[in-house]
């Protein structure tokens, strides 16, 4: 469609990106000008295989559905790496405190973007959005860091923390430690309750030969804290995933859930044999 449309801009998440790039012909996207990732964190190796085959930098962005969406995009001529840019013209933000979260806060935002409000129970009646500033603030939920030049780097969701025995956990990070030990295959993490530390983290991986003890002797060598260890690694052969591209949480941690479940009437049954 892009080659018979002679489209000049594309836009995507990464997974759709990668998978394009494997099948796609070089003269398919001659005629692109612009390529912006969002929905997801846009990997080194999927920039890589698109500027080898196309010649073509992806510029990565950020957004939610409340502020229609756009939110923070990169530009040819004002970019960073391992950012998604800059606010859009107008927007206002604030970074909201995060408990156990040294670094950056969650982000609030503002602007002409940002809609009007929900609709409720089917009627008329709009329930506006507003934070402790007043109506008109949206409480995106994602931890941000923002620089001095305004750039704005994605630490995490802020339902995407485990709490390891006091300390706050990201869970984009684990999965980031677990690309960086096996990149070609796809990393979801999850946490769950643990009687002894509050909370404990799984990792479900499509590396079949992936063991907890290679993650760990990885993690070790680059100074990364255990805390960031999963307590378990679990094969599957292809993680659930959305419409987006994205992992599909909602449908692991209902898998963990049950998993647990299993485990924990197995270890009562033990128990009750003894």
């Amino acid at each position: 469609m892009v080659y018979e449309l002679g489209a000049t801009i594309l836009f995507g998440a990464n997974t759709f990106f990668k998978g394009y790039a494997r099948y796609a012909h070089p003269y398919d996207f001659h005629t692109l000008r612009y390529v912006v990732a969002g929905a997801e964190k846009l990997r080194e190796d999927t920039q890589k295989l698109w500027m080898e085959k196309f010649g073509l930098r992806i510029l990565q962005g950020y957004g939610v559905t409340e502020a229609s969406p756009v939110i923070s995009v990169n530009t040819p001529m004002i970019g960073k790496v391992g950012t998604v840019g800059r606010p859009m013209t107008d927007m206002e933000y604030y970074l909201a405190p995060a408990e156990g979260i040294e670094r950056g806060g969650r982000l609030v935002v503002k602007g002409p973007n940002i809609m009007l409000g929900h609709l409720l129970g089917g009627s008329d009646t709009l329930h506006a959005p507003a934070t402790e500033r007043g109506p008109g603030w949206y409480d995106t939920g994602d931890i941000v860091d923002i620089d001095a030049e305004g750039f704005i780097t994605i630490l995490g969701r802020a339902k995407r923390f485990a709490k390891i025995g006091g300390e706050m956990v990201s869970l984009g990070a684990v999965e980031e430690l677990a690309l960086g030990a096996w990149p070609g295959f796809n990393h979801a993490a999850l946490d769950l309750p643990d009687e002894k530390k509050g909370e404990k983290i799984i990792l479900y991986t499509t590396n079949k030969h992936a063991t907890r003890r290679e993650l760990l002797e990885f993690a070790r060598a680059r100074g990364i804290s255990e805390l960031y260890l999963p307590k378990q690694v679990i094969w599957l052969r292809k993680l659930p995933q959305l419409s987006t591209g994205k992992a599909d949480y909602r449908a692991l941690g209902e898998m963990a859930r049950v998993a647990q479940a299993s485990d924990d009437e197995g270890d009562k049954a033990k128990g009750s044999e003894l």
